[in-house]
């Protein structure tokens, strides 16, 4: 297309050309966009409230924000947490209040990214959502619970929007290819690795396709196959913010399939991430804290190999050193599990947090003057190794009048079996100390 002046004017994007005008256009999101869904109703309804859009880039976010304005008659204004301030917050409210004034005309608020603004950035909007001034509309990528204020919360409802599925990437492909006359065939291996490579995200397929377009009319080619796909698109690059959400989400998937021997599982996941950008170091991190949450004791060799994986790959680095990484996800997935220590940990806490401060029993004290040995510390103290089976039988070390919790219990897997039986013959050992005890007075 050109202008008066014979220029030639730049070509909008394809995901601007292909942008849905109407709520019918937009792919996916049919939980919330199906007949009597809750977005559905809320455009019919054409009543605007204030919302939160939760959800990963390229799902339709900032789309329907832009429908909703249409669908409303409202004045549309969008800001970006990523490169706004106050100024900016404070601007578009005037042209709020004047768009009121003057033209009778409601607003309509979108927030991009509207996590990265502050408590008191958030703060801001909610005398004027409030009044009734602007409807609020928040797009995030992160989780609202964790991202934003409850003030701002209790004014706005959630909505979750989801990835885009592989079929509604394919229809959504065919429209956009629709646009490139000269494009004759595209074959399934194609648009299925091109689908691949979207990973769910609406406005990555469409830049990708207009990325081959561009090649395929620059080389003279009128199909796209899967070799011309690869040869263009170098990288995948993987949808994955590494503070985000999918972050934590992922490495959760990670822990649990570990937890619930699953290698296979866990080796994709671990991989997942790996592919993702997410540092290895802090992977293992977190595969030292499944050796100790989930196995435990059960398996006390897990824990070190997962500190001798770490240590591997400090000193190899990439890609050699996330073998070791990989080698000990596998161990740790089929070993046997048990959280007894963990468990024993957490209830110690709480036992510490919730009672009072026991003073140590004068047997249990140290006494290296002569002073501590005449106030009677260590006194009728039982030296373990010089006691039958190197063990005191019937002795207490908890605090006097104390009744001895029971927090440690072992399970019956892998080696806690055995200090299962080797803790149940000691208690035993205890009762007939006591029982003994009692008869000699």
């Amino acid at each position: 297309m050109t202008d008066l002046f014979g220029k030639r004017e730049p070509r909008a994007p394809l995901a601007e050309q292909l942008r849905p005008r109407t709520l019918n256009d937009v792919v996916g999101q049919a939980h919330l966009l199906g007949a009597g869904k809750p977005l559905r109703l809320a455009f019919e309804s054409k009543k605007p409230h204030s919302m939160i859009l939760w959800g990963p880039p390229g799902v339709g976010k900032t789309t329907l924000a832009r429908l909703m304005a249409d669908a409303f008659d409202a004045e549309f204004i969008a800001i970006s947490a990523v490169f706004s301030g106050v100024k900016e917050i404070r601007e578009a409210l005037t042209r709020a209040e004047l768009t009121l004034q003057q033209n009778g005309r409601h607003t309509l608020l979108f927030v991009d990214e509207v996590h990265r603004f502050n408590k008191a950035q958030q703060d801001a909007f909610l005398p004027y959502v409030e009044r009734g001034l602007i409807t609020f509309i928040g797009a995030t990528t992160e989780n609202p619970s964790f991202e934003l204020n409850n003030a701002l919360l209790s004014r706005a409802s959630v909505y979750v929007l989801q990835p885009l599925s592989d079929g509604e990437l394919v229809d959504l492909s065919r429209r956009a290819f629709s646009n490139y006359m000269f494009i004759k065939e595209i074959l399934d291996d194609a648009r299925n690795a091109i689908v691949g490579y979207a990973d769910g995200d609406a406005r990555r397929l469409l830049n990708l396709i207009e990325q081959l377009a561009d090649a395929a009319e620059e080389t003279g080619r009128s199909d796209i196959d899967d070799d011309f796909v690869k040869a263009t698109l170098t990288q995948s690059l993987r949808r994955f913010d590494k503070g985000g959400d999918q972050f934590y989400d992922q490495i959760s998937a990670l822990h649990k399939s570990v937890r619930g021997s699953s290698p296979d599982a866990a080796l994709y996941w671990m991989v997942r991430m790996l592919d993702g950008g997410a540092d290895p170091l802090y992977l293992g991190r977190r595969i030292v804290r499944m050796a100790s949450e989930d196995i435990g004791l059960a398996d006390p060799r897990a824990l070190r190999m997962a500190l001798d994986a770490c240590e591997t790959y400090e000193r190899l680095g990439s890609p050699e050193g996330e073998l070791a990484l990989a080698e000990v996800v596998i161990y740790l997935a089929v070993a046997p599990k048990s959280n007894a220590a963990y468990t024993a940990y957490n209830a110690a806490r709480a036992l510490i947090r919730e009672d009072k401060s026991r003073p140590v029993p004068e047997h249990l004290r140290n006494a290296p003057t002569k002073l501590m040995k005449d106030l009677g510390y260590g006194a009728n103290y039982r030296y373990a190794h010089d006691e039958a089976g190197a063990y005191a039988a019937g002795e207490s070390y908890f605090p006097d009048g104390m009744t001895p919790p029971k927090l440690y219990e072992p399970t019956e897997f892998g080696l806690e079996a055995k200090i299962r039986e080797k803790l149940a013959f000691l208690r035993s050992l205890d009762r007939k100390a006591k029982r003994k005890g009692g008869e000699g007075l």
